[in-house]
């Protein structure tokens, strides 16, 4: 299974306090020198981690394949057809989120991604759609004529988190999923189910399937074992493991959970 590693984080952290360090260029050597096999940005339109200058640079430095996840803003888009990176992943987005939460509606918005979509094409880049395991919305994306679709694992993710781990003890509990451990196991599997199932369909269709959103080292396993998903896209985990071991180390670690 193939694994982009999502670098936004690193300009979070020079974000935070506004200067030119950590660099995320720094990352494409040592990411690629890891294992990884795909570099993913998102180049969100308030700009409040990867800007412009970052997402230019990193789509001419990065010897691997660069993934870049954008809104379907028609501003945005005429930016990434300048940059041409090899993938666009098509994603939704509200300024008030602390990242992204839940599936593109290309149903609702279906005039406008479509757009997007031709757009990108006649650009000659790739578009991925990032959406929920909904088989409707996955028929939806097969008539849009894109390459790829990555399913949102965000529910999952949450899920796994108040089972496993200490979360539901922490102020950042998630209050729906505040429920018993037997009640929690079962909305899991049927997690899983979902996934796997939307996976097969979309392959069936002749999808190109990833994943991702949530996953870290511990809830990984689960989504490597569903066959039908051929890529991951995985950032805040990663870099807040390389934190204590190291970038390298940190992508070494997960690619091998991944092999």
């Amino acid at each position: 299974m193939k694994l982009g590693v999502n670098i936004d984080h690193i300009a979070v952290l020079r974000e935070a306090r506004k200067i030119n360090d950590p660099d995320p260029v720094e990352a494409l050597g040592i990411v690629k020198r890891a294992g990884a096999d795909q570099i993913t940005i998102h180049l969100r339109e308030d700009r409040r981690h990867i800007h412009d200058e970052d997402a230019k640079r990193i789509v001419e430095q990065s010897s691997l394949p660069v993934n870049l996840e954008c809104s379907i803003d028609k501003d945005i888009i005429e930016i990434i057809c300048d940059l041409k990176p090899h993938r666009a992943t098509l994603v939704p987005e509200r300024r008030e989120e602390v990242t992204t939460e839940g599936g593109l509606d290309i149903i609702s918005y279906a005039d406008r991604t479509q757009e997007a979509i031709e757009k990108l094409h006649k650009n000659e880049i790739e578009v991925s759609l990032f959406i929920d395991p909904d088989i409707e919305i996955i028929k939806q994306a097969s008539n849009m004529k894109v390459e790829w679709i990555e399913l949102h694992t965000g529910t999952y993710a949450n899920i796994y988190a108040m089972l496993y781990s200490n979360l539901s003890h922490t102020h950042h509990s998630i209050k729906e999923l505040e429920l018993s451990r037997r009640e929690l196991h079962t909305k899991l599997q049927e997690s899983i189910k979902l996934l796997k199932d939307a996976a097969d369909y979309a392959k069936s269709l002749g999808l190109k399937v990833a994943a991702g959103h949530g996953l870290n080292y511990q809830n990984v396993e689960s989504i490597v074992e569903i066959e039908s998903i051929e890529e991951l896209n995985i950032g805040q985990s990663i870099i807040a493991r390389s934190v204590f071991t190291g970038l390298e180390a940190a992508v070494r670690e997960m690619k091998d959970i991944l092999r």
